[in-house]
């Protein structure tokens, strides 16, 4: 099982690469099901790998100017907070016996899984649905900024972020593009970016009763960058853009996978 976990390690940096956000969101069930890691700590592994393999393939996007830095301090600097603010004090003010419903006990450990596996859902439809913005619809929009948005916009996906360890591309993209009328290359650097900065610190932010497998982590964390690289070269011979939908579809097949295992097994 664990030589599985490595190999869908690499399939997280390749998705990433690929289609530019949403591979991130295998992170977490990569590691409960197939590392066998506790569903509180994998949230707090999965900030690390995600902000890790995101800033190394932010670099790509620095070198051919695709990283717009007003944009990723507007949106990040409440992400940031929020994501902190999530990992230092919300995450551990859950009880460890959240609610009782029959026989069914929701747990901390069950409560975050079940919101990743909702975020997944979400995350399936942006990645199914036809994008109505282009590119090109936006390139000669001169840059103006929704501050109010933004800002609701960043702090969300700042808390969501912390609770359950996803970089949020799936949302943050969006947002830049029709928030911030960034061209889609452009808003997928930005992205890359802002979940680096965001999910390194949120994973700092975490309290010192976490204990941290640092060879385990360092190894992951190398295997998904392994594959952004792959991504980033296969993304030269293929439309991205094709392939998503279908990773959406196999997303929203996990995520409900995951919901019916939770509550009913």
């Amino acid at each position: 099982m664990e030589y599985i976990g490595y190999f869908a390690s690499i399939l997280i940096g390749v998705a990433l690469g690929l289609i530019g956000g949403g591979g991130s969101i295998l992170t977490v069930p990569v590691l409960v099901y197939l590392f066998a890691i506790e569903p509180v700590l994998a949230t707090s592994y999965s900030l690390f790998i995600v902000g890790l393999t995101s800033g190394v393939g932010s670099f790509g996007y620095f070198k051919k100017g695709l990283v717009n830095i007003k944009t990723a301090i507007v949106f990040g600097i409440p992400s940031i907070i929020a994501v902190f603010a999530t990992r230092a004090l919300i995450v551990p003010a859950i009880p460890t016996e959240v609610i009782t419903i029959g026989n069914v006990i929701v747990t901390k450990s069950v409560l975050l899984i079940l919101l990743f596996a909702i975020l997944m859902i979400s995350a399936s439809y942006s990645m199914i649905k036809k994008d109505k913005k282009t590119a090109n619809e936006n390139k000669d929009e001169k840059q103006k900024f929704n501050y109010p948005l933004i800002l609701i916009e960043g702090a969300v996906v700042g808390i969501l972020t912390g609770l359950v360890g996803a970089g949020g591309g799936f949302l943050i993209i969006p947002a830049l593009v029709i928030l911030s009328k960034l061209p889609m290359k452009e808003a997928v650097g930005t992205s890359l970016v802002i979940i680096a900065a965001k999910s390194l610190i949120g994973f700092f932010g975490e309290g010192e009763a976490t204990t941290i497998n640092w060879q385990f982590l360092i190894t992951i964390s190398a295997f998904a960058i392994i594959g952004i690289f792959i991504g980033v070269i296969l993304s030269k011979k293929m439309d991205g853009a094709k392939l998503k939908p279908a990773f959406g579809w196999f997303v929203l097949i996990m995520g409900l996978y995951i919901i019916t295992k939770e509550l009913f097994y």
